[in-house]
């Protein structure tokens, strides 16, 4: 998730568990551990962007750091909080919650995390957008309602909880809408007559109402959308693979790092004579299906037998038409 919503979660975890001792500071401490593991970002840059990609979400994100970190962390904060009397034991189980609960909500995200590393599987429901105000805004206003109360105050651990509670089943909910949505797909390839291989099926920006589904074929994919106000059937466009514009390149251990790291769901396209990889986990930012530009693009460069990758940049009226698509597309079709 964004780091705003993990420094919330962090702030609420910690309140529940420091909040009568140390107050307010209870929650500063908890916002900053919830957003320790994305810190894995910056170490990624002194990489090059696929095996940056191949960091994020690894290590930092998983229980074996969050045990190696939180009595570290809990030293750090007993020693800072001694004369309130919060012991390395509480500090640390505070810190280890903070930390944990990073990873284990990114786990319902469409990238997933490595929560089990050095297992190497990534755990990806992929149930709730990286961003979803729903989830996040009743956690923030229950947890800040909490804060202007006294730290001794019954009721402050109160609402705290109730925001946790509320973020909870709304996340919960997401599952039981998304696993409602597979069916819905399910019937709907059937009904079109699509033989396919894997399908894969995940929430739209900002939103639960709104789904995208990527379905695999032996030459391609078909990928549709359907929003829960929709009255006309799914509608779905093919994109062919088109493995074979990489020619000897496909067998570089870069590019077969980037399928690694996709799990297989790309389409290599060819524009104005340079080659690009894309990752269709993440869908289109345009809506032109002859010239479709993705959310995430790799252009591909090759000199003197050297390969080399670098990401497409995004600019701000990308963004801008994609959310005034997205604001139209949920209200059904």
């Amino acid at each position: 998730m964004d780091s705003v919503t993990q420094a919330v979660l962090g702030g609420a975890v910690a309140q529940q568990t420091l909040g009568s001792k140390i107050g307010n500071r209870a929650v500063l401490y908890g916002a900053i551990l919830g957003t320790i593991p994305d810190l894995d970002v910056f170490v990624g840059r002194f990489y090059n962007p696929v095996d940056a990609l191949e960091i994020h979400r690894g290590f930092s994100h998983s229980v074996v750091f969050s045990l190696l970190m939180a009595p570290l962390l809990g030293f750090l904060i007993s020693r800072i909080e001694r004369k309130a009397d919060v012991g390395w034991r509480l500090a640390t189980w505070s810190a280890f919650l903070c930390l944990v609960t990073h990873p284990m909500l990114d786990a319902f995200t469409t990238w997933g995390t490595q929560l089990f590393w050095p297992l190497g599987h990534r755990l990806d429901f992929k149930s709730i957008f990286v961003i979803d105000p729903l989830y996040t805004l009743p956690l923030l206003f229950f947890l800040v309602r909490a804060m202007f109360l006294p730290k001794t105050s019954p009721r402050r651990r109160k609402f705290n909880a109730i925001g946790l509670w509320v973020s909870s089943a709304y996340l919960m909910l997401a599952v039981l809408v998304k696993l409602n949505t597979v069916g819905v797909f399910e019937r709907s390839l059937a009904t079109a007559d699509i033989d396919y291989k894997r399908l894969i099926v995940k929430p739209a920006p900002l939103n639960i109402v709104l789904w995208n589904a990527n379905i695999e074929t032996p030459d391609g994919y078909w990928l549709g959308d359907y929003s829960y106000f929709d009255k006309s059937p799914i509608e779905y466009h093919f994109f062919p693979r088109q493995e074979h514009l990489l020619g000897e390149l496909k067998d570089d251990e870069l590019i077969r790092q980037l399928v690694r790291i996709c799990e297989g769901w790309y389409v290599i396209t060819q524009k104005d004579g340079k080659l690009y990889f894309n990752d269709l986990r993440f869908g289109l930012l345009n809506n032109d299906f002859r010239h479709p530009e993705f959310v995430f693009s790799y252009e591909i460069a090759s000199r003197d037998g050297v390969v080399s990758v670098s990401e497409v940049e995004k600019t701000r009226r990308d963004g801008k038409e994609m959310f005034r698509r997205l604001l139209s597309r949920v209200g059904g079709r």
